[in-house]
């Protein structure tokens, strides 16, 4: 399940990045109580990012092709802070998809019968048969499983977006457009141009600065990534033990490889 594990982790990591390349820092502040809408295309980003920096947990998705291996897929993920999360990923054009639920130190998958048959040809259908429509569980730090783990830790992507700011990756033309709604609320768009990629980054103009839509364009990139659900905690609910098979015993079972 390797290029399975990868593309959740390379998903989510483009979509972040490509929030970052729009947050660059001025190392100016703008403050609390300003009217977002009366800032600077660079004042707006900064509060953006400070504003999605300071979440504990939010629920994010991705459709499209973000121009990195494993695209198009459809991600859909709600994690926190604390390394939680529960969601799943499709990767399109019927190649399966994945149910993902972590809660602290354990993981668990339950991949499709597309899954399997697509990702895993050899021994796939074993696989399936021996789960009968169960989880597998695992420990967090499985190197099976550890990309998927990363991918569910929000702090993780808290740290690219900062460290991406602190560098400059995101240089290029930023433009402020006028404002409109997304799903019936108040948002300001802000469009940086880099080369051949032009990103655009919704944010809103009631409450706090939250991004709430990004959507990424290019020759080789065409997707929209989500953010909503800010400080929503992640679901709590994990499979019972008769809905889990533990991963270890799994592949005991079996001799072909994940």
């Amino acid at each position: 399940m390797t290029g399975h594990r990868m593309g959740v982790r390379r998903t989510v990591t483009a979509a972040v990045v490509s929030l970052a390349a729009l947050t660059v820092t001025s190392g100016t502040a703008a403050h609390a109580d300003d009217d977002i809408g009366s800032l600077s295309a660079q004042e707006i980003v900064d509060r953006s990012r400070d504003a999605f920096l300071s979440v504990d947990s939010l629920h994010l998705t991705t459709r499209g092709d973000l121009g990195r291996a494993d695209s198009p897929m459809t991600l859909d993920l709600v994690l926190d802070r604390d390394g939680n999360c529960a969601g799943g990923v499709d990767l399109g054009d019927d190649e399966g998809s994945v149910k993902i639920i972590k809660r602290g130190d354990t993981v668990w998958l339950k991949p499709d019968s597309a899954f399997w048959k697509n990702q895993v040809p050899i021994g796939g259908s074993a696989f399936e048969a021996i789960l009968d429509g169960r989880y597998m569980k695992g420990s967090a730090t499985d190197p099976r499983l550890r990309t998927v783990s990363e991918a569910c830790d929000l702090d993780t992507f808290r740290k690219l977006v900062t460290d991406n700011a602190k560098s400059g990756a995101g240089r290029g033309t930023l433009v402020k457009g006028e404002e409109t709604e997304l799903a019936g609320s108040p948002v300001i768009p802000v469009v940086r141009t880099t080369g051949d990629r032009t990103l655009t980054l919704y944010v809103a103009t009631e409450g706090k600065p939250y991004p709430v839509r990004l959507t990424v364009k290019g020759p080789s990139a065409d997707a929209v990534v989500g953010f909503s659900a800010f400080d929503r905690p992640v679901p709590a609910a994990t499979p019972s033990a008769d809905e889990s098979v533990d991963v270890s015993a799994l592949l005991g079972r079996t001799t072909s490889p994940v």
